[in-house]
């Protein structure tokens, strides 16, 4: 399948449960990364992630083939007072963000991601935002190497921890 057969648009509800389980799931397989055992809540996070849905000026974007068939997804922050994360991301002015990316396994290596990310930066551009502010870990290679071949610049200033697990803060300058 190529890239132009997968549409980004805003979750629907009844999506929300399986976006869940395809997070879940590819969180836990990546190497490095804490287990659910070991950071519970953020697993919760994961699979009731239409919940961040909830929030003011937020969205949950899923990548999705003409069959409907959910290739990948993220949330996507227009006001980083909700963006949840440790740190001082939320405190950003004039800034959108975006988290949680995951893309399905058998779709990799297709663009998911990066369409994914490239639709949260149209947005924070529609919104005349500044910078766009995510995170990634050691764990997550492939998405760290796609941010930095988008322009996005590592901030060590929005760093912290989950836990003993270091997150590191990343800006793409708009």
């Amino acid at each position: 399948m190529n890239i132009q057969q997968y549409t980004i648009r805003n979750a629907d509800p009844a999506e929300f449960e399986e976006i869940g389980r395809l997070m879940v799931s590819v969180y836990s397989q990546l190497d490095g990364f804490p287990q659910e055992s070991e950071q519970p809540d953020y697993f919760r996070a994961l699979a009731n992630v239409g919940a961040f849905t909830h929030k003011p000026d937020t969205a949950l974007l899923v990548a999705v083939s003409r069959e409907n068939k959910i290739a990948g997804a993220l949330v996507y922050f227009d006001d980083m007072i909700y963006y949840g994360s440790g740190g001082t991301a939320t405190k950003e002015k004039n800034a959108s963000g975006f988290r949680l990316l995951a893309v399905d396994p058998s779709s990799r290596g297709q663009g998911i991601g990066r369409m994914l990310a490239e639709e949260c930066i149209k947005r924070a551009r529609q919104r005349k935002h500044q910078k766009l502010i995510i995170h990634t870990t050691m764990a997550m290679r492939t998405a760290w190497h796609m941010y930095e071949n988008m322009g996005f610049k590592r901030s060590a200033d929005l760093d912290f921890k989950q836990g003993d697990f270091p997150v590191f803060g990343f800006r793409l300058l708009l």
